[in-house]
């Protein structure tokens, strides 16, 4: 690997001089990293131990929540040991399975929230056919695809495309490895990488914005129309996931308008920040929208961390 990409380590400049404070850094991070952990990790069992909730939707946040903790601990125990390091490198091996980890979760996020935009639909649009509709096996197949196809994607682009390149230079312009980021540095032209990424972005990307869109449309049509229970219902279910869909949508684009458009005149921190924010939010906003919005989890948390009849 290291032979065919010219480089044997990279250096993320984005790092600067924090002196002592680079410990407070530290402890923010961690806490932050141990929060994911405790409430996705939370949220799995009071899923997985309580029968009342193995339903589709559940079963979907379950997929959620892992993919949270795969995200994170593929960025934040390397957050950790950079905040530390005083010289910012990383080896060529693990700078590319990080991007591998970071686009996967990127990838996967996206799908379980577009699945989980069609499973809402059916179960407000079309209540009488949801059991015939989102079978069991429906759910496995649901599931499946949302992983299997991102690490497919993502296999393809760091072996097929990204580490045979020959690279010019080594230093990314981040605090963590982002891949647009590295083939920037190739020496040799980048044609293939750029009409893969376009292709990706208006085939998968596209269909899965379609679909989310034509279940909220389809969703906002029975509110109109339905009755006061069924908009109830639509609120206390659509409200997470809408929330969570627009908080990663934002943060993504945040991340794509400042790395695609090299907004170099932003402060430091706000640019570090913006690049983080998508990928440090998400797993912590997410449980707590889902455990304090959605009553069923709620109660259940509630009985397991305070006592009391579920």
């Amino acid at each position: 690997m290291t032979n065919s990409t010219q480089v044997s380590y990279f250096t993320l400049s984005a790092y600067f001089d924090t002196g002592v404070f680079k410990y407070l850094y530290f402890l923010i991070v961690l806490t932050f990293y141990i929060c994911i952990i405790g409430a996705n990790v939370l949220l799995l069992v009071v899923i997985c131990v309580n029968r009342s909730l193995h339903e589709p939707m559940y079963l979907f946040l379950c997929s959620l929540f892992v993919n949270e903790l795969f995200g994170s601990t593929g960025l934040f125990p390397f957050l950790l040991v950079q905040i530390l390091s005083d010289g910012h490198t990383v080896s060529t091996s693990s700078c590319f399975l990080q991007i591998f980890c970071l686009y996967s979760y990127g990838g996967v996020e996206f799908s379980n929230l577009a699945v989980m935009s069609y499973d809402r639909y059916l179960a407000i649009c079309c209540p009488l056919q949801y059991n015939s509709r989102m079978t069991s096996n429906k759910i496995t197949v649901f599931i499946a695809l949302t992983w299997f196809y991102p690490f497919l994607v993502n296999t393809f682009i760091m072996f097929g495309l990204t580490v045979p390149l020959q690279l010019c230079g080594n230093i990314i312009n981040k605090v963590y490895c982002d891949n647009y980021y590295v083939v920037k540095l190739a020496c040799n032209d980048t044609t293939v990488n750029n009409i893969f990424g376009l292709v990706h972005m208006f085939t998968v990307i596209f269909v899965l914005i379609l679909l989310i869109l034509f279940s909220y449309i389809k969703i906002l049509k029975v509110c109109f129309s339905g009755c006061k229970q069924t908009r109830q219902k639509a609120v206390s279910t659509c409200t997470p996931h809408l929330a969570s869909l627009l908080n990663f949508s934002f943060g993504a684009f945040f991340e794509i308008l400042q790395s695609r458009f090299n907004l170099y005149n932003l402060p430091n921190m706000l640019r570090i920040f913006l690049s983080l924010y998508w990928l440090t939010c998400q797993p912590l906003i997410n449980p707590l929208l889902y455990g304090l919005k959605m009553s069923k989890i709620f109660n259940v948390c509630k009985s397991l961390l305070f006592g009391g009849e579920r």
